[in-house]
C-alpha cells in the first residue's frame, strides 16, 4: 500500500516503542529497584489479592515447571511467580503485601504472562495496578449474524460497522441508498479513505472539514490502542501520503472519540438534508461499533424514505444487482 515510509514515520511520532523487549527490561529493573510504599492503600490491596487469587489456581505443570514436591496451600509459589515473570522475589513479594508503588505497563504484561490470564483479567490487572487499561495489539473482529440482523432489521435508517481502522466491515440497504452503491466495496471500503481522497462520499459532506477533522482524531486514538496493528498504520501511511490536509492535522496531534452529532449532505436525489449519527460499541470485546444515521427533521425523514424507496425500486428492476455487506 502507498505511504509505507510515512506510515513508519507515523508509527513512531505515535510513541510506537521500537525496541519492546528492551522496555520490558527497563521497565523490570526499575521496578525492581522501586523503594518500598510506605501506605498500605486500598487499590494496592485489591491487587495484592487479585495476584494471590492468580496465584492459587494455577500449578507447577500449569506453567511448564516440574512438580517435584507436595504444597501446603495450592498454588504457585510467590518465587516461581517472580521466576517466570523475570522480577525480584523481593519485589513480588512486596507487590504481593501491598507495598509498592504504581508497577510499570511492561512488568504488569509480563506478570499476566506468568499467571496465564485472559485478556480481560489482563485488562482488570492494569486498570487496578495503574488506572488505566493497558494498550491491545490487533485483534480481527467477525460481524456476528446478531450485528447483521440488526443491521437489515433498520430498513429506513441507514447503518454500517466500522473496525478501529475504519474499515466498513458490514452495512445496510440504507446506508447504500443514501452513500450510493459502491459505499462499502472496493476503494470505498474505508471511511477515511472516503473522506479524504476524491470519492462520492466525500463530495456528499457540506461540513467536510469537521467530520474529517473528527475522523483523523479517531484514528489517532485508535493507534494509541492498538500500535501493533499493521493494517490500521498502512491506512494512516496512505493519507498520510496522500493528502496534505490529512497530514497536516495529523501533525497537530488532534484526538477526538466522539461517538455522535449531526452533519449536512448534499444528496444527489433529495438535496441538502440534515442527519444525526451515533456509533454504538458493539458487544462483547470485537472493537467493532455500529454507526447509525438518523432524520435530524421532519424533511430529513421524508428524504431519508425517499431514497431507501427509490434504491428499493431499483433493485427490484431486472438485472439489478443485489446489495453485498
Amino acid at each position: 500500500m502507498a505511504g509505507t515510509e510515512a506510515g513508519r514515520d507515523v508509527g513512531a511520532g505515535a510513541g510506537l516503542a521500537a525496541t519492546p523487549g528492551r522496555a520490558v527490561q527497563e521497565d523490570r529493573a526499575g521496578a525492581a529497584g522501586r523503594p518500598a510504599a510506605a501506605h498500605r492503600t486500598p487499590e494496592r490491596a485489591e491487587l495484592a489479592a487479585f495476584l494471590r487469587a492468580m496465584r492459587a489456581r494455577l500449578g507447577p505443570e500449569d506453567v511448564g515447571l516440574p512438580a517435584t514436591d507436595r504444597r501446603r496451600t495450592p498454588g504457585l509459589r510467590r518465587q516461581e511467580v517472580a521466576q517466570l515473570a523475570a522480577v525480584s522475589i523481593d519485589w513480588y513479594i512486596r507487590l504481593e503485601q501491598g507495598r509498592v508503588g504504581t508497577p510499570g505497563a511492561a512488568v504488569l504484561d509480563a506478570l499476566a504472562t506468568a499467571l496465564r490470564l485472559s485478556e480481560a483479567e489482563r485488562r482488570h490487572l492494569h486498570v487496578i495496578a495503574r488506572g488505566e487499561a493497558p494498550v491491545t495489539g490487533h485483534i480481527p473482529a467477525r460481524v456476528g449474524t446478531s450485528l447483521r440482523m440488526l443491521l437489515d432489521g433498520m430498513p429506513l435508517l441507514p447503518a454500517y460497522v466500522l473496525d478501529a481502522r475504519l474499515d466498513i466491515r458490514a452495512h445496510n440497504a440504507a446506508a447504500e441508498a443514501l452513500f450510493g452503491t459502491d459505499f462499502g466495496t472496493g476503494d470505498q471500503d474505508n471511511l477515511a479513505r472516503m473522506l479524504f481522497l476524491d470519492t462520492p462520499v466525500a463530495a456528499m459532506q457540506l461540513d467536510w472539514a469537521k467530520v474529517a477533522r473528527e475522523t483523523v482524531g479517531n484514528l489517532r486514538a485508535n493507534l494509541a490502542r492498538q500500535r501493533d496493528d499493521d493494517g490500521l498504520r498502512a491506512v494512516i501511511g496512505e493519507l498520510h501520503a496522500h493528502s496534505p490536509q490529512f497530514a497536516a492535522w495529523w501533525a497537530d496531534h488532534t484526538v477526538r472519540e466522539r461517538g455522535h452529532g449531526s452533519k449536512r449532505l448534499a444528496h444527489p436525489t433529495v438535496g441538502e438534508i440534515t442527519v444525526r449519527y451515533d456509533a454504538l460499541a458493539a458487544p462483547g470485546e470485537s472493537g467493532l461499533r455500529l454507526v447509525a444515521v438518523t432524520p435530524a427533521d421532519a424533511a430529513a425523514e421524508q428524504a431519508l424514505r425517499t431514497i431507501v424507496a427509490e434504491r428499493s425500486a431499483a433493485l427490484a428492476r431486472p438485472g439489478s444487482r443485489a446489495i453485498v455487506a
